[in-house]
């Protein structure tokens, strides 16, 4: 009988245990054991970027990581980019907006390696978008709405932002008209 170790971390802000085997990998960790199916397992190599997700906020394949490596750490999978409430992220938007999807079986993987790339680069060149997702292979789109939905994603994250900042600055509420 093969040696089970506890794994506790946090999942999406739920703090989460389980017992696995020692070779048990992240993602079937999330898959099988916690029911988190968003994780999709494509290459099992760690070459299509399929199965990232964000751990302690940088993006992994998770089909190269043993679950009892991430014993501690905090991870974010596609489940958890959405609002509590179920309002999809800014990157979640701007994928459904520019088509940035076809079949969607890449899209858990790019949505986390995306989210993570505009944390660090809020407002990433052509170039730097490429670099950026170019560990994440799609067989459907050609790549040209993915990398529309990137740009689209920077502008709805800088939305609140900038309006923040207008009103800082005393520039009046864009909506003040309507009180």
């Amino acid at each position: 009988m093969e040696e089970s170790f506890e794994v506790a971390l946090t999942v999406n802000g739920t703090h989460r245990t389980a017992r696995v085997p020692a070779r048990r990998l992240l993602s079937d960790l999330l898959r099988h054991d916690l029911g988190l199916t968003g994780t999709h397992v494509g290459c099992e190599h760690g070459v299509c970027g399929c199965c990232t997700v964000l751990l302690d906020g940088e993006p992994v394949r998770s089909c190269l990581m043993f679950a009892v490596t991430a014993s501690g750490h905090e991870i974010t999978t596609v489940e958890g980019l959405a609002a509590e409430d179920g309002t999809p992220s800014p990157v979640q938007r701007a994928f459904r907006e520019c088509h940035g999807l076809q079949c969607g079986f890449c899209t858990p993987g790019f949505l986390c390696t995306v989210t993570a790339l505009l944390r660090e680069t809020p407002r990433p060149t052509e170039d730097q978008v490429l670099e950026g997702i170019s560990g994440n292979l799609c067989r459907c789109t050609g790549y040209q709405n993915i990398v529309k939905s990137v740009h689209r994603a920077a502008d709805l994250l800088a939305e609140p932002v900038e309006e923040a900042a207008g009103r800082r600055r005393g520039e009046p509420d864009g909506d003040a008209g309507l009180r």
